[in-house]
Parts: structure tokens; C-alpha cells; sequence
């Protein structure tokens, strides 16, 4: 695997996954595999969970990493081509990549949606332009439109609570009180749908996501009834799509609260982090035993350390 973002960039999810199972079994078996190896996280947002996992991730594979957090550390980056760079922008990708590419042998990069342009957020201008001009392999570490090592470790924590029945699992909108992207959303949708899963969407009308990310999965309207005998309910706020950016409705009629979970099959109870308590979900549902959404912040580590692997391999 020469890149990694996107899931698909994986050959199997399947195999994938049972290869991150095991390797959680002894995260230092490969320890030698980056070895004067170096890789380079750059955050154009603010993170916890990713840098910390991901750097852990390098660290057990013996990589050193190199961190940088733009805005507050790096120049801003112009990625418009011919641009007249007269303003506040003091660096082109051009050279910054480049650059880059000198002092390590895998970039990372964490850079958000606008949700102001969407054909701009689209064509993931950040990302593509570091895989076009530094030449070494690229990870996403969430970009305008996915978040593929998050959706990698949901998938590890599915599997350690699997069910003996085909799944039924639930993506549900909740309100939040700002604008988010669509990237959690996004790679879990193209996660479930590389699996045997009965898969439902649900959300208040208007909420739709990118149609050519929901294919063909199946979109419910009323939460109730999309949490009836659901083993797994995962929960994210998105802003919305056709109008883009825009928060049209946050009340807290689609909050998660012990009443809905209890229409699920003993449901378990899954988020990303961080979560608003009492305006996404109520605290006696993420406070419940059936919540895994510690044992989700934990696989990070795994869902890094597995394609990192991948891609030392094919250095």
C-alpha cells in the first residue's frame, strides 16, 4: 500500500482488521520495522486523539516522528496554482511538500473542511497536493471529507463486539450547537458498506449527505424506528450538505438518550470523540456499560499502527 486515504485504499477491510486484532496482542512485534525510518504529522487542526495515537502508532514501529502544527508553528500554505502570493499566504505547497519530503519518509496530515466551498472541500486539496509534489506515501489523518483511520477502528472495535447474528447497525444524526464536517460520517458509511451488515442512516430530512458517498444504503427519517434491535449505534453531528455548512435544526429532539437505546438489542453505544455530554448524548447513555466509545478511542492506536505497517512494508 503505497497511501492511505481513504478505506478503500485497503486491499481487504477484512483482513485488515483481524491483521490489527492480532497485532493488539503485542504492539511492539514490529518494532524494528521503521527503524531509522521518519514520519511527519502535520495538524492544520487541533487533535487528541489522532496525534496521540498516531504518534504512539509510529513509536511502536520504531519510526520517529516528527510533529508540526501549521497556523501556530508552520507558514500558511497557498495551494491555488498561479495565484499572485501578495497576502497572507507566505508559503506555496510547491516547496513546502518538497521540503517535507526531505526530512521524512511518510507524511501525515490532518487538515479539516472549509464548509464554505464544497467543490473546493471535495477535491481535498490538501492531501492531493501533498501526495502530487512530496512523493513519499501520504496518510490521512482526517481531511475535508474523510477520516479513514477513524473509520478503521471502528470497524477493530466492531469485530471485538461482534454479535453471533448479522449486525444491525445504525449511523444517527445528533444535534450540536456549530457547523462540523462530514468526515467521520463519510468513512464510516464507506466502511459499512464493505460489510455483511444490515446498515441504517438516519437523520432529519434535509441532513442528507453526499449521495455519491450513501450509494445505495438505506436512509431512515424517524430515529425510533431506526433504533429498533440495533446491535450497534453509532452517533455523529454533520452540518449539512446541499446547503453546505449550514446548522438547521439544534434542538435536542435527536439527542441520545436511555429511552431511545432502550429499542436497540442491548445496542452498544459508539462515537469518535470528543462528544458534547447532554446535547449529542445524554450522560447515563455514554456513561452505560454498553458505551465503547474508550475502547474505540484505544484502537486509534491499532488503526494507525496496521496501515503504518502497510506502508513501511512497501517502502
Amino acid at each position: 500500500m503505497q497511501h492511505y486515504t481513504n478505506i478503500n485504499d485497503l486491499d481487504s477491510l477484512k483482513k485488515t482488521v483481524e491483521e490489527a486484532v492480532e497485532l493488539k496482542k503485542n504492539e511492539l512485534q514490529f518494532k524494528n520495522l521503521g527503524k531509522d525510518k521518519t514520519i511527519c504529522l502535520l495538524f492544520f487542526n487541533n487533535s487528541l486523539r489522532t496525534r496521540l495515537s498516531t504518534q504512539k502508532a509510529a513509536q511502536n514501529l520504531g519510526l520517529n516522528a516528527i510533529v508540526m502544527n501549521f497556523g501556530s508553528e508552520g507558514w500558511e500554505l497557498e495551494f491555488d496554482d498561479g495565484v499572485v502570493m501578495n497576502k497572507n499566504k507566505s508559503e506555496h505547497v510547491k516547496e513546502a511538500a518538497k521540503v517535507i519530503a526531505q526530512y521524512s519518509d511518510i507524511v501525515a496530515i490532518r487538515a479539516f473542511a472549509s464548509l464554505t466551498d464544497k467543490e473546493k472541500d471535495k477535491a481535498e486539496i490538501v492531501i492531493e497536493n501533498f501526495k502530487k509534489y512530496s512523493g513519499i506515501p501520504v496518510l490521512n489523518m482526517e481531511s475535508a471529507t474523510g477520516h479513514p483511520l477513524q473509520a478503521l477502528a471502528d470497524a477493530i472495535t466492531m469485530e471485538e463486539n461482534k454479535v453471533s447474528h448479522k449486525p444491525k447497525v445504525v449511523l444517527s444524526w445528533a444535534p450540536h450547537p456549530k457547523a462540523l464536517p462530514h468526515a467521520v460520517a463519510n468513512s464510516f458509511i464507506e466502511m459499512m458498506q464493505l460489510q455483511d451488515a444490515d446498515f441504517i442512516i438516519t437523520h432529519p430530512e434535509g441532513y442528507e449527505l453526499d449521495s455519491e458517498i450513501t450509494k445505495n444504503s438505506k436512509i431512515e427519517y424517524n430515529q425510533k424506528k431506526a433504533f429498533e434491535n440495533a446491535d450497534f449505534v453509532y452517533v455523529k453531528n454533520w452540518s449539512s450538505f446541499k446547503e453546505y455548512g449550514e446548522v438547521m435544526k439544534s434542538d435536542s429532539d435527536w439527542m441520545i438518550t436511555a429511552d431511545k437505546m432502550k429499542l436497540t438489542n442491548n445496542g452498544k453505544f459508539m462515537h469518535c470523540l470528543p462528544v458534547r455530554r447532554n446535547v449529542v448524548v445524554a450522560d447515563e447513555v455514554i456513561d452505560s456499560e454498553n458505551s465503547i466509545v474508550i475502547q474505540q478511542a484505544n484502537n486509534r492506536t491499532y488503526s494507525a499502527q496496521i496501515v503504518l505497517k502497510k506502508i513501511l512494508e512497501n517502502l
